[in-house]
């Protein structure tokens, strides 16, 4: 995630919204979080949180790329998608989920995850054109 929003050239102040690989697992849900958290620090939860994979599924390799067409859309029309099946609080998964319904978001960028099968570790910046 670093090395993406460093490439992306992003201001620190930015700020981005986050495609989740988000599997709904507490031990991937756990560590995404953290690493998150290790990356944005203070500002973690300044950033809106959406996980796809709770609308479509896991799709192996195609996670990702279905991800990022839903992250693009969201990021061109400033709607996140809200996270479906939700079933409470985890206070190791401490973040800015977008919950339903849909909200309105003022980003500068989208960072997308996409971990093992879905994207064998990798994160992706997009930012809007011009």
């Amino acid at each position: 995630m670093r090395a993406a929003l460093a490439a992306a050239h992003l201001e620190p102040d930015a700020t981005v919204l986050i495609s989740a690989h988000g599997t709904g697992t507490p031990l991937n849900d756990r560590n995404e979080a953290a690493a998150i958290h290790e990356v944005f620090g203070a500002r973690a939860k300044d950033h809106p949180v959406i996980a796809t994979k709770s609308a479509h599924g896991h799709l192996i390799g195609a996670a990702a790329a279905l991800q990022g067409v839903i992250g693009l859309m969201a990021l061109a029309e400033g709607i996140a998608p809200p996270i479906l099946g939700w079933q409470g609080a985890d206070p190791d998964c401490d973040l800015n989920l977008v919950l339903t319904p849909a909200q309105p978001v003022a980003v500068d960028a989208l960072l997308l995850n996409a971990f093992a099968f879905g994207g064998l570790n990798t994160a992706l910046v997009f930012r809007r054109w011009g």
